[in-house]
Formats: structure tokens, sequence, C-alpha cells
């Protein structure tokens, strides 16, 4: 059987766990945490390159031929006709799928980056006898040191950041849809509704109370327990941020998706409202 495949991106803690345990949910989809593709990708890319002696064996032609063979090694295994493949660098891959896929959607999942800075720092302090790999001994030292070490260009959360702002800009910005976390925490419903109209696919009964999906395996190795842990029932709840006031404010106005000028970007987000206390935690 010949899958189809979408792309799963966008920001750290925003739901991207949630929405492949809601997705999966459905026979004919296959979705799931990140997957080495993009980086099996990246890396045969670099063999390939005119940085590699083996450079003059290939032509275009077979670089191609060799990337899409990536997708249909990995996913050999897989029934499903739909194929959702998770990474928050295919943002930054789009130039690279458009020639390697005919019809594809990128389902973004965003969430005001002060909260997503909340949610790491949650995390965490959850876990304060584990030293995860997440920060190195001079990053992890004050909630200061790790926000900066998280927004940083190579950081889990600037890099993602910036590959989802260079593909909103950018010329294939109508591949996207941007879904606000909050939104698809308080209206499921109607969010997954919405993004089975962007994909094309006939709508599925879904059951919001009963998602079941964890990687608890990955998030041992990673030193950073609950981090892709998905509770049961999709439910939207508030709390105060555990972020000094100065880091919030720093970073709660790098939304730049509440912007829609420049850009063909379909997008399921409400208007900013974010304070110190009405936002929810999630995965």
């Amino acid at each position: 059987m010949t899958s189809r495949f979408h792309f799963i991106s966008g920001l750290p803690r925003s739901g991207s766990t949630l929405l492949a345990g809601i997705l999966r949910q459905n026979s004919h989809f296959h979705a799931a945490m990140s997957s080495p593709v993009a980086g099996l990708l990246n890396g045969a890319l670099e063999q390939m390159g005119a940085n590699s002696e083996s450079y003059s064996f290939f032509d275009e032609t077979k670089r191609k031929r060799i990337c899409k063979s990536l997708f249909e090694a990995y996913y050999a295994d897989k029934e499903q006709p739909v194929i959702f493949d998770t990474n928050r660098q295919w943002t930054a891959r789009l130039h690279q799928l458009v020639e390697l896929f005919d019809d594809f959607k990128v389902i973004c999942c965003v969430r005001n980056p002060a909260w997503i800075m909340d949610s790491f720092e949650t995390i965490h302090r959850k876990n304060p006898f584990d030293y995860s790999r997440m920060f190195n001994a001079a990053s992890r030292q004050t909630v200061y040191s790790r926000c900066e070490a998280l927004i940083s260009a190579g950081g889990s959360v600037g890099s993602a950041w910036t590959a989802l702002k260079e593909a909103y800009y950018g010329e294939f910005s109508d591949r996207l849809l941007l879904v606000d976390y909050d939104l698809l925490t308080q209206h499921p419903a109607r969010t997954i509704e919405l993004i089975y109209r962007f994909i094309g696919e006939p709508l599925f009964d879904h059951d919001f109370n009963n998602v079941d999906y964890t990687e608890s395996e990955f998030d041992q190795n990673l030193g950073v327990k609950g981090l892709h842990t998905v509770k049961k029932k999709v439910e939207f709840k508030t709390r105060r941020s555990i972020l000094p006031p100065d880091l919030f404010v720093k970073y709660q106005e790098m939304d730049f998706w509440q912007d829609n000028t420049g850009t063909s970007a379909n997008i399921i987000a409400a208007k900013k409202t974010a304070t110190l206390s009405n936002k929810s935690e999630g995965n």
C-alpha cells in the first residue's frame, strides 16, 4: 500500500504529542512523537553533498530518489494509508519536501512562547534529582540560564521557533496549518474537525476522554520524566506561571503568528490574552 504523507511540526510543549495521541485513534492514521527520518535525510544529504569525497557519484535525481526511499524504508512496516511524521525541523525543510511529495500538509503546533518556557521549567522542577540532557552543567544553574539555553539558536525552543518562522513567511506557507495549544485543549472536537478538513480526510469520531499515548522509555533515556506523557482527558486547566515576571514578559511577545500579514499559512488560534495566570499546562 502506498501511504500519503503529512507532517507534524511547530514548537515544543505545544501539543504535538497530544495531537499524535488523538490522531492515532483513527485506524487509517499513523502518528507518533518525533521520528528520526528528518535526521536520516539530512545525514544522507551531507554524505552526498559537495563536502563529501563521494559527491561526484550523485546527481539530483539520485539524491531525490535516495531521500524518498528513506521515508518508504522507515515506514515499510506501517499499513495505515496516512502517515504523519513528526519533527520540529520539517518547517525548515519545506523546499525539500515539495520535491519529494506531490501533496502534503504540515500541522504546526504553537503556543505562546512564555508558556512554553514555563512548561519546560515546570518539568525541570518536577525532576529535581534527575539532571537531564536538556541542559549542561552551566546552563541548568538558574531559571534564567535554563531559559537562555532553550531559546538560543541551537536550543530546543529557539531552533524550532526560527524554523517555524522561516516557513511561516516562506513561499510554501500555504502548506501550513498552525494549531494553538489552548484552542486544541479548549475545543478539541472543532479543532480536529478543521485539521481533517485541511488535510482532506473524512472526519473520524475521536474519543477526547480517552487519549492513550506515552513515550516513557524515550523520556527516561533523556532524563526528563513526563516530557511526552499525555493525560487521558483533553482539557484546559488554568494556573499561574512559575516564571519570574520579567522572563514571562520577555517571551510572550514572540508569538509572531498573531500577525497574519505576509503569509499564506492557515491558522487556528485565538487573539492573544496571555497573562501570568490564565493559561494551561499540557504536552
